[in-house]
């Protein structure tokens, strides 16, 4: 993937979190955080996008790991690995609901951590390799959209992106150093892009939300183009400002 795998770290006991963080940094992955509880972890990937998340499933607070996982399931695919005390049937079949890509119980062996991790980021590997030899036009990987353009597979940062136009049924992306023409209607692509980030404001336009630099009475402004937006839309982006 030509960058370290990034890993957050939800875990409510300090000295198990910093022993893992200390275990990954060492085979080499990225710990974009250690956070001891849900909501901690709802508002970190917000902030930092992991490609995968270790996540305890007892986590003390309002939300236990499981619940946390639905809700971050909501605006994101993130692989999941389960860490748990708890061989409980019940918690298993709802932690399972969720679709983790592992299990690991504790107390665990630095080989459990590694091969867990190994395995998680062969099936992303493999994911990513399977999705570039179709004709498939775009697909998320974490923090990234990869796009067929000149018959290969390039990878475009999220945060880099402008804005996206309709073109019948094509979509051209315009990021901050190329423009790329997918094969694939703005319904399609609105439907597979992260709502933290996008907003579709006009029947032909879809801005990243960050990139904003004016709102006025009927258009928006993002590197000095003018994005024309509907009155009800207008709303809904307004509201989305204020909670950033």
């Amino acid at each position: 993937m030509g960058q370290p795998i990034k890993i957050l770290i939800v875990e409510d006991e300090m000295i198990i979190g910093a022993n893992i963080s200390l275990q990954l940094t060492n085979l080499d992955y990225e710990v974009t955080a250690i956070v001891p509880r849900g909501e901690d972890a709802l508002r970190q990937i917000k902030e930092n996008l992991p490609d995968i998340v270790l996540l305890d499933i007892q986590l003390k607070g309002d939300l236990d790991g499981i619940e946390t996982a639905q809700l971050m399931q909501k605006e994101y695919h993130i692989p999941i690995i389960y860490l748990t005390a708890n061989a409980d049937e019940t918690y298993f079949n709802r932690a399972k609901a969720t679709n983790p890509y592992a299990f690991i119980s504790k107390p665990f062996k630095k080989l459990d951590l590694q091969r867990a991790i190994e395995l998680t980021v062969n099936r992303i590997q493999s994911t990513y390799k399977d999705k570039s030899n179709t004709n498939s036009p775009s697909f998320i990987l974490s923090d990234s959209i990869f796009v067929r353009y000149l018959d290969k597979m390039v990878k475009v940062v999220i945060k880099d992106i402008l804005y996206i136009e309709a073109e019948r049924n094509y979509c051209r992306i315009y990021s901050k150093n190329k423009e790329f023409l997918l094969v694939m209607t703005l319904k399609d692509l609105n439907e597979k892009l992260p709502n933290a980030h996008f907003l579709r404001i006009h029947r032909s336009f879809i801005v990243n939300i960050s990139q904003i630099d004016e709102v006025a009475g009927s258009h928006v402004v993002i590197a000095k183009k003018a994005i024309p937006i509907s009155k009800q839309l207008r709303l809904e982006l307004l509201k989305r400002l204020q909670t950033i």
